[in-house]
């Protein structure tokens, strides 16, 4: 910070530890003032990044709600475009900061993706839901997060960058 010409701001800087509970279990946080939680461009980070997907499907259970009033005076086409524009868009924000977050997380992730495609789809929960999802050409919450990382290993490993996936 002091070779940039930086200097830090403590009462705008917040400390905070994010891993699974058996992680931050061994670590010894008692020399720190940590938060709970901290918001940044919209996502909340949390200890478990649980408070985001909270969040995350609150929202998207609203809008998907919406849609389903609004989907009698839509054509598919339109209600599509919605769904993929409001809803969709907000699952792929920031999903690669989802990659190692335990499954029951991203199974809630992906019941959101599946209540919304079968709101477009206009299908009974009854219906299986990989043949809606590639009908849509939507590709399952965690191959999302892999489909992310995919291009930044090819590039790390045909340039010999140093890694930068977590593992």
């Amino acid at each position: 910070m002091i070779a940039n010409r930086l200097s830090l701001s403590s009462s705008k800087t917040e400390f905070l530890l994010i891993g699974l509970k058996n992680q931050l279990a061994k670590i010894h946080n008692s020399l720190h003032d940590t938060s709970h939680s901290a918001r940044n461009l919209g996502f909340i980070f949390d200890e478990h990044l649980s408070d985001q997907i909270t969040s995350l499907s609150k929202a998207c259970y609203y809008n998907i709600c919406q849609l389903r009033c609004m989907q009698p005076y839509l054509d598919s086409s339109t209600t599509c475009t919605i769904a993929t524009s409001i809803v969709h868009s907000k699952l792929a924000y920031c999903n690669s900061l989802h990659y190692k977050v335990p499954n029951s997380q991203l199974s809630h992730l992906q019941q959101i993706q599946n209540s919304l495609a079968h709101t477009v789809v206009k299908a009974p929960k009854s219906y299986h839901i990989t043949p809606m999802l590639r009908s849509l050409h939507w590709l399952r919450i965690t191959e999302c997060i892999k489909f992310i990382y995919a291009p930044l290993t090819y590039l790390q490993s045909s340039h010999n960058y140093p890694t930068a996936i977590p593992s």
